[in-house]
């Protein structure tokens, strides 16, 4: 994987007689140093279409400077990107392609913008000599390569302040202080390619009117359609860099887009619908494969964890490291498979035809007011006759299994809720939030009932290898309580959730 680096900066603007103040003035800083001049010669790579600016992300070959080579640029918030490093090669490096390959599919990345840059650089250091930040005056000469406005030229001047590695951002601030003093503002643009972009652009004049916009049912569904395939397109290069809950959240978004394809069959032809939903449904159980087992893995480790020393008997943790191991598929290389096969990449171009000619129905142009609400109520009304189900039955694998049930219906009478929300506002909330208490406490009963399955087999493994399957035994308890303690506080979430003034608000 490619060296990275978190980026974080601040961007303003200058013209060739701006001078930077006495920057030893801000907080921290005990002085300044002047390192000269750099020529940097950076190529901006994209698809025609700009695929990769459209989600602020940059891919560059950059010449010149101590950090020459191939940069790939991903937004983490405002003012903070994680840089991606290749050395210099004359082909875009494959593990920076993979990263692409969500966005690109098949379109080539070729170069779009040419940025030449005069760099001043000054360096900002602490009492102890350590670096705090990197202050720089570019006086940018940009180039369109491809196009309508190939040819086309812009040039400016920027500051750019960027904190060092490990910095502290307070040192930002102090010293956007001194610069404001001095009438040096931030900024319009995000960053240098978005500024060349826009300036190179033949038709900028149009840009920023407002588009007519009609707001009936329709729109509202594909907007919520259109922010779910983005999540899945965004995420997938934080799964492939094996980023924090990366896998479950790009999990989440096929969830909810397949669930939105189910609530809203009046208003999207199930006949396209539907194979996309079956597609996503595999796509889902591909990212879940230890996704299940990880979820499980730490609910009984910190059972074990917190277990006395006294009452774990035998070599527990052992045990579990070695089960768990057993049952992982080695789902990390298979994901990346899964990311980089032709199959993944037919569904993404399915869903973006699904929304370029989305399959409207008739209730597509109802009022949000009026289809919206039918359709969450309709979940709804299978969530409550799933609840009615489990409650009647007595306490037993019968009732646990009518409990799972209702969790699948909860979560899709939840995404439901949310999916409205622009449109019903506080009411949609509300059902939302409530509803997602009822799925938290089915789920956390169904996380019980597959941990005390685990338990049993964990405890018939010690008793067979001549081990005490007490500590087993023991934790087999605690979870069949917590399930019982679930099972307790569910009709009281429950009746929040089916308050019959929820619903009535929906309706308003």
């Amino acid at each position: 994987m490619a060296d990275t680096k978190r980026e974080i900066e601040r961007k303003y603007e200058a013209t060739d007689d701006t001078r930077l103040p006495d920057l030893t003035r801000a907080a921290g800083v005990d002085r300044s140093v002047h390192r000269g001049p750099t020529e940097l010669d950076a190529v901006y790579h994209d698809t025609a279409d700009l695929r990769l600016a459209a989600g602020a992300l940059t891919l560059r070959r950059r010449t010149g400077g101590a950090d020459e080579g191939w940069h790939l640029k991903f937004p983490v918030a405002a003012g903070i990107r994680d840089e991606l490093h290749e050395p210099l090669s004359d082909d875009l490096p494959r593990p920076l392609a993979a990263l692409l390959r969500s966005r690109a599919r098949h379109a080539e990345i070729a170069p779009v913008v040419r940025l030449r840059s005069a760099r001043d650089v000054h360096h900002l250091l602490a009492d102890d000599g350590t670096l705090l930040a990197e202050v720089s005056v570019d006086r940018v000469h940009a180039e369109r390569l491809t196009g309508e406005g190939r040819g086309t030229t812009a040039a400016w001047t920027e500051v750019e302040v960027e904190l060092a590695d490990g910095g502290d951002p307070a040192v930002l601030d102090a010293v956007e202080k001194r610069l404001r003093k001095a009438g040096i503002r931030p900024a319009q643009s995000s960053s240098k390619l978005a500024r060349a972009l826009a300036e190179t652009n033949p038709n900028r004049d149009d840009t920023g009117r407002p588009k007519s916009t009609t707001y009936n049912a329709g729109d509202h569904v594909l907007a919520y359609v259109r922010k779910q395939i983005r999540a899945i397109v965004d995420l997938d290069p934080a799964v492939r860099r094996d980023l924090p809950d990366s896998v479950h959240k790009m999990r989440v978004a096929t969830r909810r887009l397949r669930s939105t394809f189910k609530t809203h069959r009046r208003i999207l032809d199930r006949e396209v619908t539907d194979p996309l939903g079956a597609e996503l449904k595999w796509l889902a159980a591909e990212l879940g494969l230890d996704r299940d087992q990880e979820v499980l893995d730490e609910r009984i480790g910190s059972r074990v964890e917190a277990l006395p020393a006294t009452l774990t008997l035998g070599p527990v943790r052992g045990r579990l490291r070695a089960w768990s191991a057993a049952r992982r598929t080695g789902s990390r290389r298979r994901i990346i498979d899964v990311l980089d096969g032709q199959r993944y990449l037919d569904l993404l171009e399915a869903l973006d035809a699904l929304v370029a000619d989305p399959p409207l129905r008739p209730a597509a142009g109802k009022a949000p007011g009026k289809a919206l609400p039918r359709a969450v109520l309709k979940d709804y009304e299978k969530l409550a006759r799933r609840m009615d189900h489990a409650l009647e039955h007595p306490p037993g694998p019968e009732r646990d299994t009518a409990m799972h049930e209702a969790r699948k219906a909860a979560k899709r009478a939840r995404y439901a809720g949310e999916s409205a929300r622009p449109a019903l506002g506080k009411p949609a909330k509300r059902f939302a939030k409530r509803v997602k208490a009822v799925q938290s406490v089915l789920g956390d009963h169904q996380d019980s009932v597959v941990a005390r399955e685990a338990l049993r087999a964990l405890a018939i493994e010690a008793h067979a290898a001549g081990e005490t399957a007490f500590t087993w035994g023991l934790l087999y308890g605690q979870e069949e309580a917590a399930a019982e303690a679930r099972e307790r506080e569910l009709p009281e979430v429950w009746a929040r959730a089916s308050d019959p003034a929820l619903r009535a608000d929906l309706k308003h």
